[in-house]
C-alpha cells in the first residue's frame, strides 16, 4: 500500500469542481461537485440522530433503493436541517439541475449540506452553482484540493488523502475528502466524507465494507459529544482500474478493505485533530481487553472525559480523571490490573501499574504532553482484544468559536 498525493479525484475518472455560490457570509467557495465519468457502485452510512437532515433522507434513499450514483453536490453554510419538505424539495431540484447538466439520471445524484441547522437553504443559490460547477469539472488533485476546500465551515484545514494498492494484478486507488471539526461524536461522527474508488466491487460487498470499516474509524471520533443531524459517508467505485468485480469475501476483498481502512483512519484523525478550537490530537489505545465491546467503551470514555480533554491542553498528566472516566463508562473491568502510559513523540512515561500510581517526573510528562499528538495507552491485562479512540484537546477557542457560530 503507497499514500499517493491527491484526495477524491485520485481514482481514475472521477472529476471534481467548486464555486463560490454565496451561501457563506464571507463570499468564499461554499460549494463542490465530484463526478465519475461512468455510473458507480455506491454505499453510504448516516447519523444514527433521529433529526435527521433532508439531504441525508435522499442520499439514504439512493442507497437502499438503487446503490447507483455517478455525482454528489455539496454545499457549506447551511445544513438544510429541520427544514421540512422544503428542504427536501430542495435536493430533488438540486438533483434534477446536476442530472440535466451532467445527462445523468437524478436517481444517480447525491446532495450534502452542512452549515448552520433551521434555516431553509437558498435553493436558488445552489441550483446557479450547480450550472456554474459542471462545465469546470476537471480531473487532477488541483481541482480535488479545491473541492475540500469549499466544504470546510469551521474546519482550519481542508481534509483529504489517498492511497494505491495492487489487485488482480491492476493498480487501484482509494481517496477521499471529508469536513469536520465541531458537533462530531460517535455514531457517525457535523461531518461529511466522500471517498472514491476506481476498484470494481458489486454494490453488496461494497456496503458491507464501510458499513464495517466505519465502526472502527469514524465512529471512533469524537470532539464535543455532539451527534450531528447531518453525518453522511459515502463511499462510489467506478470499476476503471479494471479488476475483476469483488462480489465475494476473498483476498481481493480483503486488500481493498485495508486500503479503504487506511483511509477512513487518515481522515478520521484529521478530524480529531483539526476539533474546533483544538491544539492537539489526543488518541486512547486500550489494550488486552476482554472483548471488543469493552476496549470501545472505555477507549471512547476517555476521549469524551471534558475533564480528561482539558487536562491535556495543559498537559497536566491527571490520570485520575482517565480512570475515573473508564469507572463511569459502563463497561466492567478490574482497576487493580489496569497499567497506563502517556506516550508522544518526545517519549513516553508510565505512569500508573496494577491499579497503583507510580513515582514520576512532572516535568517529563510535561514535555510529553505538549506534543501535537498526544496518547493514552491503557492495559487491562484481561484478554486479547483492543480498540483505538481519537479526540482532542478542550480549550478556550472551542467556546469562543461555538458561542458565536451563526454570526
Amino acid at each position: 500500500m503507497e499514500f499517493i498525493p491527491g484526495g477524491a479525484t485520485a481514482a481514475k475518472g472521477f472529476q471534481a469542481a467548486s464555486c463560490a455560490a454565496g451561501i457563506k457570509k464571507n463570499g468564499t467557495a461554499d460549494m463542490a461537485m465530484l463526478y465519475s465519468a461512468v455510473p458507480c457502485a455506491a454505499a453510504g452510512t448516516f447519523t444514527t440522530n433521529i433529526v435527521k437532515a433532508a439531504p441525508v433522507l435522499w442520499d439514504r434513499d439512493i442507497v437502499q433503493n438503487s446503490g447507483m450514483a455517478q455525482a454528489v453536490v455539496i454545499n457549506s453554510g447551511v445544513a438544510n436541517a429541520c427544514t421540512g419538505q422544503e428542504g427536501y424539495e430542495s435536493c430533488r431540484k438540486t438533483a434534477q439541475a446536476a442530472a440535466e447538466a451532467l445527462k445523468i439520471g437524478e436517481d444517480a445524484v447525491f446532495v450534502a449540506s452542512t452549515g448552520v441547522i433551521g434555516q431553509q437553504i437558498p435553493t436558488d443559490r445552489i441550483l446557479a452553482g450547480v450550472k456554474q460547477m459542471a462545465p469546470q469539472l476537471a480531473e487532477g488533485t488541483e481541482a480535488g484540493a479545491a473541492a475540500a476546500r469549499a466544504i470546510m465551515t469551521t474546519d482550519t484545514v481542508p481534509k483529504e488523502t489517498a492511497v494505491t494498492v495492487e489487485i488482480d494484478g491492476k493498480t487501484v486507488t482509494v481517496g477521499g475528502m471529508c469536513k469536520g471539526s465541531g458537533m462530531i461524536h460517535p455514531n457517525m461522527c457535523t461531518m461529511l466524507c466522500f471517498v472514491t474508488t476506481d476498484a470494481a466491487v458489486s454494490g453488496t460487498m461494497l456496503q458491507k465494507a464501510l458499513s464495517g470499516i466505519v465502526q472502527d474509524t469514524f465512529n471512533m471520533v469524537s470532539v464535543d459529544g455532539d451527534t450531528s443531524t447531518n453525518d453522511t459517508v459515502l463511499l462510489m467505485a467506478n470499476g476503471l482500474a479494471g479488476n475483476d468485480e469483488i462480489a465475494a469475501e476473498n483476498t481481493a476483498y480483503e486488500i481493498f478493505c485495508a486500503a479503504l481502512k487506511e483511509v477512513c483512519t487518515s481522515l478520521a484523525k484529521k478530524i480529531a485533530s483539526d476539533g474546533e478550537g483544538a491544539t492537539k490530537l489526543f488518541e486512547t489505545k486500550v489494550v488486552h481487553a476482554e472483548n471488543k465491546e469493552q476496549a470501545v467503551t472505555l477507549s471512547k470514555a476517555v476521549i469524551t472525559s471534558n475533564l480528561t480533554k482539558a487536562a491535556i491542553f495543559g498537559a497536566d498528566a491527571n490520570w485520575g480523571r482517565i480512570l475515573c472516566a473508564m469507572g463511569y463508562s459502563g463497561a466492567a473491568f478490574d482497576p487493580d490490573k489496569v497499567d497506563l502510559r502517556f506516550e508522544s513523540a518526545a517519549g513516553q512515561i508510565c505512569i500508573m501499574e496494577n491499579g497503583t500510581a507510580l513515582p514520576f517526573s512532572e516535568e517529563e510528562a510535561t514535555r510529553i504532553l505538549s506534543e501535537k499528538e498526544v496518547r493514552a495507552l491503557v492495559d487491562l491485562h484481561q484478554g486479547e482484544a483492543e480498540a483505538v479512540a481519537w479526540g482532542c484537546d478542550l480549550t478556550y477557542d472551542y467556546v469562543k468559536i461555538n458561542a458565536d457560530y451563526r454570526s
